[in-house]
């Protein structure tokens, strides 16, 4: 593990404990980047196609152009370019990137999800660290639920957002907060939740911002967050929130330095917990 990574772990512990009211965490999971290719297909998935949002980029599998680790960050590469799809996906691709999730290969229900992120810019980027419910082919979205840590679009280049989207009365349901701060693209910064049985705390770097109490999406087991999540970091390029698009910012390149999950240690002479499904 390279020097700058040993020390972020131990101020990262550091802070975690410090954030959670002094709770005693351990590392369950996590990608430092410490080597070089593609994305470590034993931990990464990948979604691919035009997914959501009406968003205008073309997510690629295990395409070194749109994503690759290198100099110890995974990168994300938002592309304007033409790109040939599978046919019967109804229009061509010109703009492409990647969305990397977890999904069938680790998933948690609470604890502590930490990245640290440089965040692209320019008009009509939207990157995200978010996490979805394991269920979500079998109840559908948002009765599933969604935890986005984090989203930025370059339209609000101040500002950052933490948001929870879950079904209630068979209604969507909303909350989110909005923390202005300047130029989030600028530099790291540690986007986080800390994801506990009565509440979720979001954070910027050691700003919490947004505190979300998980009794608001129902009562009983059926709460999306009182089950497994799996987690998705991705840039979307324009869509329904990214807005139009500047040609003139591309590439752009969206940076991991890692990624960590923690999870409370038990009581003592408790069993110990898994730390995914």
């Amino acid at each position: 593990m390279k020097l700058r990574q040993c020390l972020g772990l131990v101020i990262t512990l550091g802070f975690a404990a410090t954030a959670a009211n002094a709770a005693d965490w351990q590392l369950v999971w996590s990608d430092e980047f410490n080597y070089t290719g593609r994305p470590d297909p034993a931990k990464w998935a990948y979604e691919v196609g035009f997914v959501r949002n009406r968003e205008a980029q073309y997510y690629t599998r295990d395409r070194r152009e749109n994503a690759r680790v290198e100099n110890g960050h995974l990168i994300i590469e938002g592309r304007k370019e033409l790109f040939p799809i599978p046919s019967g996906q109804g229009r061509a691709a010109h703009y492409t990137a990647a969305s990397l999730i977890t999904r069938h290969k680790a998933s948690w229900r609470y604890g502590r999800i930490e990245v640290r992120a440089r965040l692209p810019q320019g008009r009509g980027v939207w990157p995200a660290i978010w996490t979805l419910g394991d269920n979500m082919d079998r109840v559908g979205w948002p009765r599933c639920g969604e935890i986005d840590i984090m989203e930025f679009v370059g339209k609000e280049p101040g500002a950052v957002h933490a948001t929870v989207h879950y079904q209630l009365d068979g209604k969507h349901r909303s909350s989110g907060h909005k923390l202005d701060t300047p130029k989030p693209f600028a530099d790291f910064h540690v986007y986080a939740v800390e994801w506990f049985p009565d509440r979720m705390d979001f954070y910027f770097d050691q700003t919490k911002y947004h505190t979300f109490r998980i009794a608001d999406a129902g009562a009983g087991a059926d709460n999306p967050f009182r089950q497994p999540q799996y987690l998705l970091i991705n840039l979307a390029l324009g869509g329904s929130w990214g807005g139009p698009l500047d040609d003139a910012i591309f590439p752009q390149q969206y940076l991991v330095d890692y990624v960590r999950v923690y999870q409370q240690k038990p009581a003592t002479g408790e069993a110990q917990k898994k730390g995914h499904s």
